[in-house]
């Protein structure tokens, strides 16, 4: 009986040794899967391949992309926020998070704490362009023609709530100008009809615009950001311009579950930010038209919360309303 019960302590003795050397196994332990919220070929889709192919030799585990699509980027996002804060399930991070928390007010998590971020990648400015046949080659002659025929002029989106949709409504709020909004089921029908009249102005990220400028099938008028770009060094920036508030990025970050270790967030941010800084990475990223940012996890945390009050102060004021 001595000697059964004494096994039987030995044995309760090596599984509590078992569990404890489990949780302190060195992370990463297995695979470590990104969920992207939007389709494969995409910026964002892009940006979390490239990251997840140089990150799985230097952890040692592989790292996967998950296209999970839906709701605008809701169903991606949500199926994050609900997995375990334990490192192996991540989130692309981007623009269209931060406009969706101030346009949806019944998403079903809370955009402000459901995540950890661990640090923006990369960004881009967005581009104000035309049909070569507005008679406009500045942002002042496009405003001065869309103030002379107030409603007469359109612009395109990707849909209500896009970055292409609250780009137009910041510069309408900027400028006053009345300019009708044209929503489409994406971006790329949106150019379609933009290089053939259809439509005469959008607001788009550069590596979206960047092959139609070009290719002269479009007109760049300006830059939504402070500074000119290396890839579009003719189009004047938003202060060139004399709009220094017209500036509006697109940005791709990666975030985990609430509550994940900080040592865990802290190595994810390292890697990120040796990915993105490798010389190979920089040309594949300025090849896209993208700047490296490579920003720590305090500084992601506090892009999100000035975006989110941005966007939502933005959307509030246009009115705008989710479909």
């Amino acid at each position: 009986m001595k000697l059964r019960f004494t096994r039987y302590v030995l044995a309760c003795a090596l599984l509590v040794v078992a569990g404890t050397a489990a949780a302190q196994a060195p992370y990463p332990a297995k695979s470590i899967t990104i969920v992207v919220p939007f389709s494969t070929g995409g910026s964002t889709d892009l940006v979390a391949r490239m990251v997840s192919q140089t990150m799985t030799p230097s952890l040692g585990q592989p790292v996967v992309v998950d296209n999970r699509l839906g709701g605008g980027g809701a169903v991606g996002w949500a199926s994050v926020a609900r997995a375990a804060p334990d490192g192996y399930t991540l989130l692309t991070t981007e623009l269209s998070y931060a406009i969706a928390a101030g346009l949806n007010p019944n998403l079903p998590y809370d955009p402000k704490t459901a995540f950890s971020h661990i640090g923006v990648a990369v960004s881009v400015p967005h581009v104000l362009v035309v049909n070569p046949g507005v008679p406009a080659n500045t942002v002042k002659e496009f405003v001065a023609l869309a103030k002379s025929q107030p409603g007469k002029l359109n612009y395109g989106s990707g849909g209500i709530g896009t970055n292409t949709h609250l780009g137009s409504e910041l510069l309408k709020r900027l400028t006053g100008i009345y300019v009708v909004h044209i929503p489409y089921k994406g971006a790329g029908a949106v150019l379609q009809d933009l290089m053939g009249g259809q439509v005469q102005a959008l607001v788009t990220s550069v590596p979206t615009a960047l092959p139609h400028i070009r290719g002269g099938k479009l007109r760049a008028l300006v830059l939504t950001s402070e500074e000119r770009s290396a890839v579009l060094p003719d189009v004047p920036s938003a202060r060139d311009a004399g709009l220094p508030q017209f500036v509006m990025k697109f940005w791709v970050g990666f975030s985990a579950p609430a509550g994940t270790p900080a040592p865990v967030i802290e190595r994810l941010n390292k890697e990120i930010v040796a990915t993105v800084n490798q010389a190979d990475a920089k040309k594949r990223i300025a090849d896209l038209g993208l700047d490296v940012v490579a920003g720590s996890p305090a500084q992601m945390t506090a892009l999100v919360n000035d975006e989110m009050t941005r966007w939502a102060a933005l959307i509030k004021a246009q009115g705008i309303k989710a479909e």
